[in-house]
């Protein structure tokens, strides 16, 4: 029979909300970029499906909605498909979000983890959905509230396929275990906000020129490197502050054979 046992690694759920962990900016950039040079094509080729879908999405629910131009009219038309397309596509985005959160664990993926979660799918929604709602609000009151709960509330959608937690609980949760240390992880995000500024620079200026394709061209390779950065970023801002468990087998011949255990 196969001996298996559990491996834990990163952070622990009990550490995270006493603060017990810490996030070194430098090094997990670092880290994350390496990660993304040997291993971005899986996240793209996710990304560009869950994108694929939510222009669909957008279209055909528009065409219902009196058209494009009409939705972006018309605000409570605009907030109606915003909710349609976000529970349509997070299903598919969180294994995206998971793709990062693999890579950091040192798991192979492949493109067809976007289908991984569906089972959770109904969670998924639902948190990205109360999330959005929360950070929307908070921007349109104060604005600082809602980059405070955007930053905060950033890594939930993990901790309810990984954890399987419901999204209430993933949400306190996040807003426990963040506090501590929310600077550092505002300055990762800040950060990479100006790294997509930055490719998109050459799409800003070109665009109205005779130059367009070319700074398209540029912006688009660019951002086949920061998007998946972004999401390699995250993962290991979860396996710091909450860690993951794997299952570990050992064959006869003193293989090791690491999967996920959730």
């Amino acid at each position: 029979m196969e001996e298996r046992s559990v491996l834990q690694v990163g952070g622990s759920l009990e550490k995270a909300v006493k603060g017990e962990y810490s996030i070194d900016v430098k090094a997990i950039l670092a880290e994350a970029w390496a990660t993304t040079s040997k291993s971005r094509i899986a996240i793209n080729v996710g990304l560009l499906f869950t994108l694929s879908i939510g222009i669909v999405i957008t279209l055909i629910i528009s065409q219902y909605l009196g058209g494009i131009e009409e939705v972006f009219k018309n605000q409570q038309s605009s907030a109606l498909l915003n909710i349609i397309v976000t529970l349509v596509v997070y299903p598919f985005l969180v294994g995206v979000e998971m793709m990062g959160v693999f890579h950091a664990v040192g798991l192979k993926t492949n493109p067809k983890l976007v289908f991984a979660f569906l089972k959770r799918g109904s969670w998924v929604a639902i948190c990205a959905l109360l999330t959005s709602t929360l950070v929307t609000m908070g921007i349109t009151l104060f604005v600082i509230p809602g980059i405070y709960l955007a930053v905060a509330l950033s890594l939930v959608l993990p901790l309810v396929v990984e954890k399987r937690f419901s999204p209430l609980k993933a949400i306190t949760l996040s807003l426990q275990a963040t506090r501590f240390q929310w600077f550092n992880l505002f300055a990762i995000y800040l950060i990479l906000f100006f790294l997509l500024i930055t490719v998109s620079l050459p799409l800003l200026l070109l665009g109205n020129g005779s130059a367009a394709l070319l700074g398209g061209v540029v912006t688009m390779f660019g951002l086949t490197y920061v998007a998946p950065l972004f999401y390699n970023v995250k993962g290991i801002l979860y396996r710091e502050i909450f860690g993951m468990q794997l299952s570990i087998a050992k064959g006869s011949a003193n293989d090791i054979d690491t999967t996920f255990t959730a």
